[in-house]
């Protein structure tokens, strides 16, 4: 059945009312007017689009409400987090039942009884239409607590400073990057800043006055800049605390330099110097560095180098495999923990080596996993010689669980797990492993999940994508999935190359020159849903976000009638003409992504299939497109664009009109707020349901 406009006699018709009719500009048939943001007709287009939206959602806010409230009535409102057990104090948050953020409390180690809130979030967010927390970092001794605030959704941060738990906060700094670091020596934080186009490009040293009756900092002091404008800088310190870790990365190739944690004013020694599409990372425990790298590995390796003689050449630990890729390294005082990726499977595993004093190996296992496919990660676990291990784990069917290992008796306690109310639970629900077969013939790993009493029956389906970055879009539950399971629909995921969901080799098949993989494999995920019977093909909607827009979009225009409709949220379908503006935050540390157009083959490969170079003759599905204001990473002009010109091509009278939403107040990551987030995403629901015959 085909997808219905509700009906609706205030509606927009596509007459001079439209926006895009109002707001055209025939000498500027591509809309490129609308990345002139001090423009005031700008607003005024948004605004009169967002109009539009709202009228065309009006026949389905009951619909909408219902799966607000039915969301909340699923999950648990009032929240406690696991608390985490510091050097001095156990540290955990609580958020009220009628709280968009956190508090955080802490006790002293030997004391529960005597709990204090120390830093209250919802206060902080009550005078501010966004609020997000950047980073926050306790001074060694846990005396003092530094955090970023951002209060606009742009992605810049203020520095804020407290002594614990009650101390007046002080801003310290403001226009810095997210990210902080304490040294050692308890009186000197680093932190980023940014360049013009948003970029990290520099890590500095603060030196604080730490005063409990007027705390303050003195002149910072640039510890290492970045020129590459390919590269971004990052910061953190070892489990061993010994050494502070400054990171320089592209998208391909990094370089690490050094500070020691208990004396930051001595200048970065560099690790090792980077060499083009080179990749390491290092972890440390006494007397030895280990590096995770892909010199002459692509699906890498780990090597142990002498503490005392870096340069020296390293043993080879964890050798190159062709079928897993080494992900990760976390070390411990008794040894590492790898997080390793099967390429067959598409899933990830936690493996623990026990060294003994001589480094030779007294335990060498994999984790079990409580079912395929999962997601499993090693969760808080700050202490250096820790021997039960804090792990996260869930899948499609069920929610997020925190256990422990304990190493010295094997054992695995669950410490929490998401509660889920309502009528649907997770014993009711199925998770299939699908293959699909792409144009190359390469198997596309598929994942979906729906009701169990429904398995066998061709489903109406929601299928997302992603596929970049070599991103892994491994299983999660979702509490707000629930509402469109519950009413028969299917959810499924397209594990398409350009992800990491195989490792390595599939992300690098689905980047650069290889990023039409991406689109081809979603199309196949797609048809593979309805030839094994999972899916009806005349009720698919797709979803992509940010990357993932481009994935939907790219394919839309390949395909349109595979649809029924879509949904892209902060799409980046501009592709050549943003990647050719390197003064846009984030373009050029872009480049080995997507490439540098000012190659002309490499521009002809991006304006083959950026989405708005690329509409079809024959219209989209029914689409609905999402953006923001203060969105830094994907301009609000790329969905509008695309929302103007989709409407174009549809034409005057077209039934829905494409729709668009633009949040005047958030950033990259919609709204700060859980309330105002989970009433974006039921009315996104509502769409969905709608489109798929079930509103």
């Amino acid at each position: 059945m085909k997808a219905q406009p509700p009906h609706d006699r205030n509606a927009d018709t596509g007459d001079r009312s439209s926006p895009v009719q109002r707001f055209r500009r025939p000498e500027d048939p591509d809309w490129h007017w609308l990345e002139q943001r001090d423009d005031p007709a700008v607003k005024a287009f948004l605004e009169a689009a967002n109009e539009q939206a709202d009228r065309w959602f009006s026949p389905l806010a009951g619909l909408t409400e219902r799966l607000y409230h039915g969301h909340l009535a699923r999950r648990e409102l009032a929240e406690r987090s696991l608390a985490v057990p510091l050097d001095h104090f156990t540290i955990w948050n609580e958020t009220a039942a009628n709280a968009d953020h956190p508090v955080w409390w802490r006790h002293p180690n030997d004391a529960p009884q005597n709990a204090e809130p120390f830093l209250d979030l919802q206060a902080r967010a009550r005078h501010s239409a966004f609020f997000e927390i950047g980073d926050m970092a306790l001074s060694p001794d846990e005396t003092w607590l530094a955090w970023t605030e951002d209060t606009q959704g742009d992605e810049t941060f203020t520095l804020w400073l407290r002594h614990l738990p009650a101390g007046e906060p002080v801003q310290l700094l403001d226009d810095i990057g997210p990210e902080l670091c304490w040294a050692e020596d308890g009186k000197t934080l680093l932190f980023t800043r940014f360049d013009a186009t948003q970029r990290p490009e520099s890590i500095w040293r603060l030196p604080l006055q730490l005063t409990t009756a007027s705390p303050s900092a003195a002149r910072a002091t640039l510890m290492l800049r970045e020129t590459d404008p390919e590269f971004w800088l990052g910061l953190g310190k070892t489990r061993s605390r010994e050494w502070l870790v400054l990171e320089s990365a592209s998208k391909d190739t990094s370089e690490t330099h050094l500070v020691p944690a208990r004396a930051p004013t001595t200048p970065p020694w560099c690790f090792r110097p980077r060499e083009a599409g080179v990749e390491y990372a290092i972890d440390h425990r006494p007397g030895h560095f280990y590096v995770l790298h892909n010199r002459n590995a692509p699906h890498f390796c780990l090597d142990r180098v002498a503490e005392a003689a870096p340069d020296a050449q390293g043993e080879t630990l964890i050798a190159h495999r062709d079928d897993t890729t080494l992900e990760g390294v976390d070390a411990f005082s008794w040894g590492l923990v790898l997080t390793e990726r099967d390429h067959h499977e598409a899933q990830v595993r936690l493996r623990v080596i026990e060294l003994d004093a001589t480094h030779a190996r007294s335990r060498d296992t994999w984790l079990p996993l409580s079912e395929t496919p999962c997601s499993l990660a090693l969760d808080a676990t700050p202490h250096f010689d820790a021997r039960r291990l804090r792990m996260r784990e869930e899948s499609f069917t069920q929610p997020p669980s925190w256990t422990e290992f304990d190493l010295d008796s094997d054992q695995r306690r669950l410490l929490k797990r998401q509660a889920v109310h309502g009528d649907l639970q997770p014993d009711q629900l199925a998770c299939q492993r699908l293959w699909a077969h792409s144009h190359d013939g390469e198997r596309i790993p598929v994942s979906v999940v729906m009701r169990a009493d429904l398995v066998g029956h061709p489903l109406p389906t929601l299928l997302h994508g992603y596929g970049a970055y070599g991103e892994v879009l491994d299983a999660w539950f979702s509490v707000a999935r629930l509402e469109l399971l519950s009413r028969g629909v299917a959810f499924a995921v397209a594990h398409v190359r350009g992800g990491g969901e195989r490792g390595e080799p599939w992300y690098l098949a689905g980047k650069l020159a290889h990023k039409t993989n991406s689109f081809q494999d979603f199309l196949a995920a797609r048809d593979a849903l309805v030839d094994q019977g999972v899916s009806d093909g005349e009720r698919i909607v797709a979803h992509g976000a940010s990357a993932g827009g481009l994935l939907v979009g790219a394919s839309l225009n390949l395909s349109p009638e595979r649809f029924c409709a879509a949904v892209l949220d902060v799409p980046f379908v501009d592709v050549l003409r943003t990647m050719l503006n390197p003064e846009l935050p984030l373009t050029t540390a872009e480049y080995s992504e997507w490439g540098d157009p000012n190659d002309p083959s490499v521009r002809q490969r991006l304006q083959a299939y950026s989405p708005l170079d690329n509409l079809p003759d024959r219209p989209w599905p029914p689409v609905f497109l999402q953006g923001s204001w203060h969105d830094t990473r994907v301009a609000y002009w790329e969905p509008a664009k695309l929302y103007a010109r989709l409407s174009e091509l549809a034409g005057p009278g077209h039934t829905p009109p494409p729709l668009l939403r633009i949040d005047m107040e958030a950033g990259h990551g919609g709204a700060s707020g859980r309330f105002k987030a989970w009433h974006d995403h039921a009315r996104e629901d509502a769409f969905i349901l709608w489109a798929l015959g079930k509103a």
